[in-house]
């Protein structure tokens, strides 16, 4: 029988990954394949051309435009300093003299006798790419990035916000189903990955901007919520560039939902571990999921790293993703091979589940996830 796609999201202690890292415009490799690299470590970097800042000279100083190069101090592709002067007339009386300053530090990249204008530009900005986890460089492409593989444990999430980051990781309650509450939150916890358990209120996530977190992993917070702390609505689009002070995932969805007992299990064991997290998520095609990857320690290889599935089997644990059992996780305990008619009237693929309290369900195969992991 052919398998059926089914959507996984891997919680496992023991995975082998590669990060592909690359440069938005053409620049510089500064790392080599085999090179070992730290998160924080750069690997790339390349130039972002300087603003332009246009003048007109001619208007300036009531000259035709093909004479402002007689009044100008300063020549084509020189350097300027703010406040300089770049031109200057000659009266016969020193009252009536006028002065062209730079309104930047810059250079100048182009004069027009036809226009007048002369064009200054902005030093260029230098923009660093980061390895973005510890690890070894895997495979460079020339003037664009590199690969970087590391062996690690890794946490995907349903949903995220925020960008790339680092931090230690904390424990922030006790249980996976309590709540994520301001008091939780202290000073201690600046510059850290936070992890809660159920649910992330409003006042909680404004205690953790406040105190400086670098990133919370919970089970998962209100809809209304997380727009009142962006200020719109997402919609259907990539997350990832937003700018909230800190990275959200969550795990498990929208609401109250306690995280998995397995995901908090592994992070609790991975307390005081240096982490990186990413909150950049894509839902429709091409799928990018949320994560929190924990390196190993250089030498410790750990399992056998993850390999891909063919489908899914009897036994594996899934949570479903859709109403009016959103959220729940049980284990495959059945894989009809017929077709089944649902509620829609639609004949589709189904299987059996059986829920943690021993209920068993049968559910579209489109409405779960795999939880992949060792």
């Amino acid at each position: 029988m052919a398998h059926s796609y089914t959507p996984g999201l891997t919680v496992t202690d023991h995975a082998l990954i590669h990060r592909r890292r690359m440069l938005p415009l053409p620049g510089k490799v500064l790392v080599g394949i085999g090179d070992r690299v730290r998160a924080d470590h750069v690997v790339a970097q390349a130039e972002l051309p300087g603003k332009v800042f246009p003048l007109n000279l001619a208007n300036q100083l009531s000259i035709a435009p093909d004479e402002i190069k007689d009044y100008l101090i300063k020549k084509e592709g020189e350097a300027v300093q703010q406040d300089d002067i770049l031109a200057e007339n000659k009266p016969l009386l020193k009252w009536f003299k006028t002065e062209i300053r730079s309104p930047v530090t810059g250079t100048i990249e182009s004069i027009s006798t036809v226009t007048g204008q002369v064009l200054l530009r902005e030093p260029p900005r230098v923009l660093k790419l980061l390895a973005y986890v510890d690890g070894t460089i895997a495979e460079t492409v020339p003037q664009q990035g590199v690969v970087v593989q590391t062996r690690c444990s890794l946490v995907q999430g349903i949903f995220g916000i925020g960008g790339e980051t680092s931090g230690e990781i904390v424990m922030g309650v006790k249980a996976p189903d309590e709540p994520l509450t301001p008091s939780h939150l202290t000073a201690e916890m600046k510059g850290k990955v936070v992890v809660g358990g159920s649910f992330l209120s409003a006042d909680a996530m404004k205690q953790a901007k406040a105190v400086g977190v670098a990133g919370l992993v919970v089970g998962g917070i209100h809809d209304e919520d997380l727009r009142a702390l962006l200020g719109y609505d997402l919609g259907v689009a990539i997350t990832g560039t937003e700018q909230v002070g800190f990275t959200l995932i969550l795990t498990e969805g929208f609401g109250t939902i306690p995280m998995a007992a397995k995901t908090f299990k592994l992070l609790s064991a991975h307390t005081g571990r240096q982490a990186s997290i990413s909150g950049a998520t894509q839902i429709r095609a091409g799928v990018i999921r949320p994560e929190l990857i924990i390196p190993r320690p250089e030498g410790d290889e750990g399992n056998s790293a993850q390999t891909g599935r063919e489908g899914i089997r009897i036994g594996d644990p899934v949570r479903i993703i859709r109403d009016p059992l959103f959220g729940r996780i049980g284990d495959v305990s059945g894989l009809p091979s017929e077709l089944t008619k649902i509620p829609t009237e639609s004949h589709v693929r189904v299987l059996e589940v059986t829920l943690s309290d021993g209920t068993r369900v049968v559910v579209p195969r489109t409405n779960i996830e795999v939880i992949e992991g060792a």
